[in-house]
């Protein structure tokens, strides 16, 4: 009997910040919660996901593209406690 070999498929989603399509293990993700922005490190928030590269560029890019609110479906939702500095999204990251 011949042994079938099994291929674990990546999940793959698209950054907001520069459109590239990552796997999901390389990119964060953020979750609307009370009406805000808020990093789900863990990725276990219910609801949509936003998911952005772990870089301050694509990050920025996506705050002034306004993208999350749309990914989120949620227009004008509060992104002040999205990370904007470099010790921010190391913080943010960490999180487990």
């Amino acid at each position: 009997m011949d042994t079938v070999e099994r291929v674990r498929l990546t999940p793959v989603r698209t950054c907001l910040g520069c459109r590239q399509r990552a796997p999901r293990t390389s990119l964060l993700r953020f979750a609307a919660r009370d009406g805000r922005v808020v990093a789900d490190a863990a990725t276990r928030l219910p609801g949509r996901g936003a998911w952005v590269h772990p870089h301050l560029g694509c990050i920025e890019t996506a705050l002034h593209r306004r993208a999350f609110g749309r990914a989120l479906r949620e227009p004008g939702i509060d992104t002040s406690l999205v990370p904007t500095t470099a010790e921010d999204l190391a913080r943010c990251g960490s999180q487990d």
